[in-house]
């Protein structure tokens, strides 16, 4: 009777240490040593504020778009209260004054390691000041995992809540660790949520504002090859995505990539063996196929990293020239003066932004957990 109960505990304790295998994959120094089916791999409700897990971008270069921010690391733009997670703008004027922005010198490179700069391109790192070209208008914040964690296949959930204030442009995304094809957008790039803060805000009948969230794929050879436009899809929400939390969702498997929001689809794509070489239609350009070598999921089939952030307008078209707005869009997309337009309009946009209301919340990206699973 004895050795049976001793069976069975040992048969139980077998089967409670069973590791599933799994096809994920996972590196960084917040990455588990083992990775069983179905586990959470990685995971913040932030409690705190872990800086060995999230490490800030610092940089001027205003996200490759010309947008309108400097990222740095403060937790004036970045904290966390209550087990919430806040990514708020700022004005750069409020540390540096208002005449600065017109004529100072700003070199953002630190001594640290962690004041270094993290992106010199673009001026990044380094910027003058002039009437027609000021030095960037305002402060956010921008932290990514590429030391803690990047993973290969898997299930992410992120609930957040959405800023609201006119051009601010939240985004919780994903970069890939290594650029195994190529630089952008060749190795990928999956965009878990983009929204517009702007609440009242037209676009050919639509609300393109606060009411209206995104998920995208970027991929192509080049950056002027680039098959977004195919695997992108919209939600629209009549109360706005920035009054409540809700549920960002993403299942990334070697057969499809799916978006949800609050548990409903949003869209997927499933590639056929011919790949996103073919689901992108570059199989009739003359280009060499980067992911040749690569599974049907390529560039989707190595390990990404994960990045939240507030940006703040920007010339790529994100936010379209001749928008209906309550105070019109103070900058056009081909302005060489665009990041100068936009600071003489102050008086228009910061207003919407609320910072001196409830320390201002509203214009935040508010983000209560981030959880990634195993396959």
């Amino acid at each position: 009777m004895m050795w049976s109960s001793l069976v069975v505990v040992a048969a139980l304790a077998t089967a409670a240490t069973a590791c599933r295998p799994t096809v994920t994959t996972v590196s960084g120094t917040h990455a588990p040593d083992r990775v069983c089916g179905g586990e959470l791999i990685f995971s913040d409700e932030f409690n705190s504020f872990d800086l060995a897990r999230w490490q800030h971008e610092l940089t001027l270069a205003g996200g490759g778009n010309w947008e309108f921010q400097y990222y740095d690391n403060n937790r004036t733009n970045s904290f966390t209260q209550n087990g919430v997670l806040f990514l708020r703008p700022s004005l750069t004027a409020d540390q540096f004054g208002a005449n600065f922005l017109r004529s100072g010198h700003l070199n953002i490179e630190g001594g640290q390691p962690a004041d270094r700069c993290t992106n010199p391109q673009w001026y990044g790192c380094e910027r003058r000041g002039s009437p027609s070209h000021v030095i960037n208008p305002v402060k956010s914040a921008r932290i990514r995992t590429v030391q803690s964690f990047n993973f290969r296949y898997g299930r992410v959930e992120v609930r957040a809540r959405m800023p609201a204030g006119d051009w601010l442009w939240p985004a919780i995304w994903f970069m890939p660790t290594h650029n195994s094809y190529g630089s952008w957008p060749a190795s990928g790039e999956i965009d878990l949520v983009e929204s517009r803060g702007n609440r009242q805000m037209f676009s050919n009948g639509l609300h393109i504002g606060t009411q209206e969230a995104g998920s995208t794929l970027h991929f192509g050879p080049f950056p002027g090859q680039n098959a977004w436009s195919r695997a992108h899809w919209l939600r629209r929400n009549g109360n706005g995505w920035d009054r409540n939390f809700h549920n960002y969702q993403l299942e990334w498997t070697p057969d499809f990539l799916r978006f949800s929001i609050d548990n409903t689809e949003l869209g997927r794509i499933t590639p056929t063996n011919a790949g996103l070489w073919q689901f992108g239609g570059f199989h009739t350009s003359p280009f060499q196929n980067p992911w040749r070598f690569g599974t049907k999921m390529a560039p989707f089939d190595q390990q990404f990293f994960l990045i939240m952030n507030v940006a703040v307008g920007g010339t790529n078209g994100y936010f379209p020239d001749n928008v209906q707005n309550p105070h019109p869009k103070p900058w056009r997309n081909n302005s060489p003066t665009a990041a100068a337009d936009f600071l003489n309009a102050q008086g228009n946009w910061l207003p919407t932004w609320n910072l001196n209301v409830n320390e201002g919340r509203d214009a935040a990206l508010q983000v209560d957990y981030v959880r990634i699973w195993a396959l």
